[in-house]
């Protein structure tokens, strides 16, 4: 139990509990309830590996600063259990999604906002580009659905996705902007501090919510 408890914790679970639900109402929306719950634990598989993935990759950073609350860090769970866990969820949610209800086409539209999470973790979250692949893995969730209808998906959901991920991005990173400074992060939010960051985070929820309501 102790160790699903941390699987669950290094997923990040509320962000990836958010996710999941948003894709199961996409689903219900474009489908019906059956394929919402198989589309949903497609994006949950794929959440794992996001969330999975940034921990094993910021283990050296979390012990630094003594993120007692990681599950890595306090010993909960091991890199090596988490680490081959990692290797099997990989084929196994890519393989859930392409042959779920969200199809081949829909499938790798949310595969590339999970490629687009695990870049971040290795490469954009160093970089002022890092809002980037946030933006892409927004727009790919709702839009897969989409997709795996055979409609295209509408100009408002493309946009409106990129600025609420951009958004959480800002949003995400404010809680450590302090400790990620002093490890030489520098991606968009760590270069421009924290009222800033609040600031650009405010005005993309605003105007994602004008995307929506035109």
């Amino acid at each position: 139990m102790n160790k699903l408890r941390g699987l669950l914790k290094a997923a990040h679970f509320g962000p990836t509990l958010i996710v999941t639900t948003i894709s199961f109402f996409f689903g219900m929306h474009y489908w019906w309830e059956g394929p919402a719950y198989v589309i949903a634990f497609g994006v949950f598989t794929g959440q794992l590996v996001v969330g999975w993935s940034n921990d094993l990759y910021d283990l050296d950073d979390d012990l630094k600063h003594q993120r007692t609350k990681k599950p890595l860090v306090s010993g909960l769970i091991t890199k090596q259990y988490l680490h081959k866990w990692l290797r099997f969820m990989v084929p196994f949610s890519f393989v859930a999604n392409l042959l779920g209800p969200l199809g081949i086409k829909g499938g790798l539209v949310y595969m590339l906002g999970i490629f687009c999470g695990v870049a971040y973790n290795f490469y954009f979250k160093f970089s002022w580009l890092s809002p980037l692949p946030y933006s892409i893995a927004f727009a790919a969730l709702p839009s897969s659905v989409v997709i795996s209808k055979d409609i295209n998906p509408p100009l408002w959901m493309l946009f409106g996705g990129a600025l609420f991920g951009m958004a959480a991005h800002f949003i995400n990173v404010i809680k450590d902007m302090n400790e990620d400074q002093a490890s030489g992060i520098k991606g968009l939010p760590q270069l421009l501090g924290k009222t800033k960051s609040i600031v650009v985070a405010a005005i993309l929820i605003a105007l994602g919510l004008v995307v929506l309501i035109i």
